[in-house]
C-alpha cells in the first residue's frame, strides 16, 4: 500500500512567480488542504500536520513568494497582492474542494483570499494570528510586548541588523511565544534560518509587516458578508481573549464561524500540537 504521507516537492510558476510546493496525500481525496506558513517559518512548519492529514486528504504546503524555495519576491507585502498567487496555485495544481489553512502571516493572506476570492474556497482555517483592521487589532498593536510589528516595519533597518543573524533572532521568538519551544526542533530552526538567508527573503518577510496599514485599511473597508465557513484556532497559552477575535470576524461579515483553543500550545500551534490542530481541521472538514 502506498504511503500517502510521503512528501513530494515541486516547483510551479504562477503568473511569473516561482512557487515551491510540498504535496502529500492522494489527489483522489474529496478534501484538499492548502497550507500557508507564517513568519519566521516556511512550508515545512506544517509537515507534521500534513503527515497526519495525508491519509484522508490531499495536502499542499507552499513557501510564500520570496521565502525559501519560492524565490520570486513580490513588490510589496500587501496581503491582497499575495492572494492572487495563492489562488493561482489552486488553479495550476487543479486543486478541488480547497480548505485554506494559514498560520500567523499566512493566516492574514488566507483572510485576504477569503475576502477577494471566496468562490475558489470550500473553507478557511486561520491559526494564531490577528487580522489587520479587525478587532482586536488596535489592542494588539498597542501592546508593548508586540514590539516587532513596529520594528519590522521600519525601512531597511531590520534587514541591516538581522541579516546573517536571523537564526538567533528567530530563536528569540520561538523561546518567547511558544509554550513548548522544544517543539520547534534544531533542524527546523536551521531550515527557517536558511529560508530567510538571502537579502530578498528577509525583505519579503519584513514587507509583510510594512504592509499592515494598507492591509488594515482594505479589511476595514470590506463590508460584504461571506458565507464560506471559517475556523479560527488559537493556542490556549497564547494570551488574548478568544471571544474578541471571534467578534471581530463576525463584525467583518463572516456568517459561518467557529473557533477552538488548542490545548497546551503557544503561538506556534502547527508544531507545538500538530495532532490537536489536525483533529480540529478534520472536524471542520467533516462538518
Amino acid at each position: 500500500m502506498k504511503d500517502h504521507s510521503e512528501f513530494r516537492h515541486r516547483q510551479i510558476t504562477v503568473d511569473g512567480v516561482d512557487i515551491h510546493a510540498v504535496e502529500a496525500g492522494t489527489p483522489s481525496s474529496p478534501h484538499t488542504l492548502l497550507f500557508l506558513h507564517g513568519w519566521p517559518e516556511d512550508a515545512s512548519e506544517f509537515q507534521a500536520v500534513q503527515a497526519l492529514a495525508a491519509r484522508e486528504a490531499r495536502t499542499v504546503a507552499i513557501d510564500l513568494p520570496g521565502i525559501g524555495g519560492s524565490t520570486t519576491a513580490l513588490p510589496s507585502g500587501v496581503k491582497s497582492a499575495i492572494a492572487p498567487h495563492v489562488i493561482g496555485v489552486i488553479k495550476t495544481l487543479s486543486l478541488k474542494n480547497v480548505t485554506l489553512v494559514g498560520h500567523d502571516a499566512g493566516g492574514m493572506v488566507a483572510y485576504a483570499c477569503l475576502r477577494c476570492f471566496p468562490e475558489h474556497l470550500r473553507g478557511v482555517a486561520i491559526l494564531s494570528t490577528v487580522i489587520p483592521g479587525l478587532p482586536p487589532w488596535d489592542d494588539v498593536i498597542r501592546n508593548p510586548h508586540v514590539f516587532h510589528f513596529s520594528f519590522h516595519a521600519v525601512p531597511h533597518l531590520p534587514e541591516l541588523l538581522v541579516r546573517d543573524r536571523q537564526g538567533p533572532y528567530f530563536d528569540y521568538f520561538f523561546q518567547a511565544i511558544a509554550a513548548r519551544p522544544e517543539a520547534i526542533t534544531p533542524a527546523a530552526r536551521q531550515r527557517y534560518a536558511a529560508a530567510y538567508a538571502s537579502p530578498g527573503a528577509l525583505k519579503a518577510g519584513f514587507d509583510w509587516y510594512r504592509a499592515f496599514p494598507k492591509d488594515a485599511e482594505e479589511n476595514r473597508n470590506h463590508k460584504t458578508k461571506i458565507d464560506v465557513p471559517l475556523l479560527y484556532l488559537r493556542g490556549d497559552k497564547e494570551g488574548g481573549e478568544m471571544q474578541k477575535y471571534l467578534d471581530g470576524f463576525r463584525a467583518a461579515g463572516i456568517t459561518r464561524l467557529s473557533g477552538a483553543l488548542i490545548p497546551s500550545s503557544g503561538h506556534f500551534t502547527p508544531e507545538e500540537q500538530p495532532e490537536a490542530v489536525w483533529q480540529a481541521l478534520r472536524a471542520f472538514l467533516n462538518a
